[in-house]
């Protein structure tokens, strides 16, 4: 009977794949080394990731994780909370391990496959809150709701990958004003 996995093995092995991203990029990425920093033997990390792609696909799983998102009944506070989320999240995270995953996705199918697949849900969610929107007035009927997804933490990744401005929960709330109009007066 096999042993039951022992998560803090896990969390120092995706701690350890973290840094190496962070120093080395994806690229870069050495199971040798994220076995040595971790601590464990490198049997123990293959026998949970056969492959460099999953474990930075679990890595990524972790990422996710760090923005939690419970709609209510108002989704003009559940797209500001979600966005100013995003960016806070983005911001704490180096751009390189950001610009590297991106880069991974795109070149390794497996990579690119489970980050859609690990936002295929949270973009479907925040989609749902767009179409509260939309039946609460906020949002135009003619607006695709995905669309609009896109329009809103599109200029995130933008910010942060290409003008390197700063992700702050001022910019986050622009974002929510310029797509969604000024917040009416209750």
């Amino acid at each position: 009977m096999a042993r039951p996995r022992n998560a803090a093995i896990d969390g120092r092995v995706l701690a350890a794949a973290a840094e190496e991203l962070r120093h080395g990029g994806y690229d870069g990425l050495s199971i040798d080394r994220v076995a040595e920093r971790a601590g464990v033997a490198k049997t123990t990390l293959y026998r949970r990731w056969a492959t460099k792609a999953e474990l930075v696909v679990a890595l990524i799983v972790t990422l996710r994780e760090d923005v939690p998102f419970e709609p209510s009944d108002d989704p003009r506070r559940d797209l500001t909370e979600l966005v100013t989320a995003i960016a806070a999240n983005l911001a704490a995270t180096p751009t390189t391990l950001i610009a590297d995953l991106a880069a991974a996705a795109a070149r390794d199918p497996r990579v690119g496959d489970a980050v859609r697949a690990l936002w295929a849900g949270r973009h479907q969610a925040v989609t749902a809150v767009v179409a509260n929107a939309q039946q609460a007035g906020l949002v135009l009927d003619h607006v695709a709701p995905a669309v609009l997804v896109d329009q809103l933490v599109g200029p995130l990744y933008y910010r942060l990958l290409v003008t390197g401005e700063p992700l702050t929960p001022d910019y986050a709330r622009t974002l929510i004003t310029s797509v969604l109009g000024p917040e009416e007066p209750r």
